[in-house]
């Protein structure tokens, strides 16, 4: 029998180790399967820029994983057992090879579906079998506990959200006000594009501490200019303890607010912290440096999804920044372990932190390997051409994970199954 292998999320991490170990291993030996809520890949990164009404090429997966042979199948995961080794989904009957000519848009027919494992109920519930699963769920918006959130305010950490901001700030009148809550660089991004785009409304950003702590003297000096010149009333010190329909609470203090937008913190995904896995207190997979999960050796994590360490024992952050190179990491120690191949032994370093102030603007913040700023960090017309680059760069490596020329090669022995004592020796 084949080796199957699952993705679970076609976000950067998700899509790219599907490509990755698609032209790592042979196709006679193994299966590969990636399972997606939409048939698009979607620029998480993006995501303000379609807030303010900018339209993104339209990236379908179908076409990015054809030839491949990785199967994709639409559907929402509901859950996972990790001792059967099933996923239960639940979503379009239809799946398909992208790379047989079969529909892999979720609405074609069951039949001859590569990678497809199980039976699949009237309303698209169905089951999927794995050896090797690759958990890739990434994260979305956490409103913290804080009451109003859900009912009131907007977010950007998925499409959907960002249409519905879009909608709602192209609604608006000149003056009315917005108010973007969270400092990091999520709630730096959505402010600034949001007040360069729309000059005409005002703008407001709270902070729970100093606005840009992490960067370094300079980069935090440009970041104040620039929310300056766009006229951004910024907030510092400030915690929001209620969200309403016209204002947020910030202690006894109401700060007017047509539209909020919550960008003060993401979460993962619970169908982790449901199953027997080793997760962390906020529900990511504990891996190892391989990605591997810890406590079991046929799961693997990687992007939002996965806790895991950089090269000084510092935890990598939620980030396309980490999501890539852990990808990387997976899919090489998944072939590498399955063809008898050497382990990848790669630290997974930063290099710098690039954050848009609008489309004319940015920061480049260099940082040290375990992502502490440097002093260096230029800002202006250049650092944002750069960031653009970069964002290019990470949609284009979707499509292309490895473009050298690869060898395919094939599973050892039709593969001891994965974890075995033969596995973990090798």
């Amino acid at each position: 029998m084949k080796h199957r292998i699952v993705i679970l999320g076609a976000g950067y991490a998700g899509a790219i180790a599907a490509g990755r170990l698609a032209r790592r291993l042979n196709r006679d030996d193994v299966d590969i399967t990636l399972v997606n809520a939409e048939p698009d890949f979607v620029e998480r990164i993006r995501m303000h820029q379609v807030a303010v009404g900018e339209e993104l090429r339209h990236r379908s997966l179908r076409e990015i994983l054809a030839g491949t042979g990785v199967a994709l199948r639409v559907a929402r995961v509901t859950a996972i057992d990790v001792d059967r080794r099933t996923v239960s989904l639940r979503g379009p009957v239809g799946s398909g090879s992208a790379g047989s000519g079969g529909s892999a848009d979720g609405v074609g027919g069951v039949g001859g579906a590569v990678g497809f494992d199980g039976a699949v109920g009237l309303d698209g519930a169905a089951e999927l079998g794995y050896d090797t699963l690759v958990y890739a769920l990434g994260s979305s918006w956490d409103d913290g506990g804080v009451p109003g959130v859900a009912e009131h305010a907007h977010h950007i950490a998925g499409r959907t959200g960002a249409l519905r901001l879009r909608e709602r700030l192209a609604s608006l009148a000149p003056g009315r006000r917005v108010v973007v809550v969270g400092g990091g660089l999520t709630g730096i991004e959505a402010a600034t594009e949001i007040a360069e785009a729309r000059g005409d409304l005002d703008v407001a950003l709270v902070a729970r501490g100093d606005l840009g702590d992490w960067l370094s003297p300079k980069g935090r000096r440009h970041l104040r200019e620039t929310v300056d010149r766009l006229g951004i009333t910024l907030h510092e010190h400030t915690g929001v303890e209620r969200v309403g329909a016209t204002e947020v609470m910030a202690g006894d203090v109401g700060l007017p607010a047509d539209v909020t937008v919550w960008s003060a913190g993401f979460g993962v995904q619970p169908i982790a912290s449901a199953t027997a896995l080793t997760v962390s207190s906020r529900g990511q997979v504990v891996v190892d440096e391989t990605m591997r999960s810890v406590s079991h050796p046929e799961v693997y994590a990687v992007g939002d999804a996965a806790l895991a360490e950089g090269p000084l024992g510092n935890p990598l952050r939620m980030s396309c920044a980490s999501a890539i190179p852990m990808a990387w990491q997976a899919a090489d120690a998944i072939a590498a372990r399955l063809t008898g191949g050497k382990l990848p032994s790669t630290s997974l370093a930063y290099i710098h932190q690039c954050i848009s102030l609008g489309r004319r603007d940015a920061i480049i913040q260099m940082v040290t390997t375990d992502d502490r700023a440097r002093p260096s960090a230029p800002g202006g017309r250049l650092a944002a051409r750069h960031k653009e680059l970069i964002c290019r760069y990470v949609a284009w490596a979707v499509a292309h994970p490895m473009p050298y020329p690869v060898r395919r090669r094939r599973v050892a022995g039709q593969t001891a199954p994965a974890g075995s004592v033969a596995d973990v020796a090798r």
